[in-house]
């Protein structure tokens, strides 16, 4: 068999298993859809918080006026685990030099 068609059936037969393959993930990646869905609204709920921070700072205020308690403990907890993050980061970075 003449080389040059040799590769071009090798070529079309990879393209064609290559299709199939696209196929397959697409339908395996159909069950992750919700999950994708979810997260492209968080991603916009927070781009139009960046827009309109007014409203989050409306908010702020009445949960602070509301149950400051709760405030004040959430915010604890966000510290920590932002200090937390922060040496962890550092942490990594140390690592990645060594």
């Amino acid at each position: 068999m003449n080389p040059e068609v040799a590769l071009a059936l090798k070529k079309q037969r990879l393209q064609l298993r290559s299709a199939a393959l696209r196929i397959e993930l697409a339908g395996h990646a159909a069950a992750f859809a919700p999950v994708f869905a979810t997260g492209d609204k968080v991603c916009a709920g927070a781009h139009w918080l960046r827009r309109h921070p007014e409203v989050g700072v409306a908010v702020g205020v009445a949960l602070v006026v509301a149950r400051p308690r709760a405030v004040w403990r959430w915010s604890r907890r966000g510290f920590v685990v932002w200090q937390a993050w922060n040496r962890a980061r550092a942490w990594l970075d140390d690592k990645r030099r060594a």
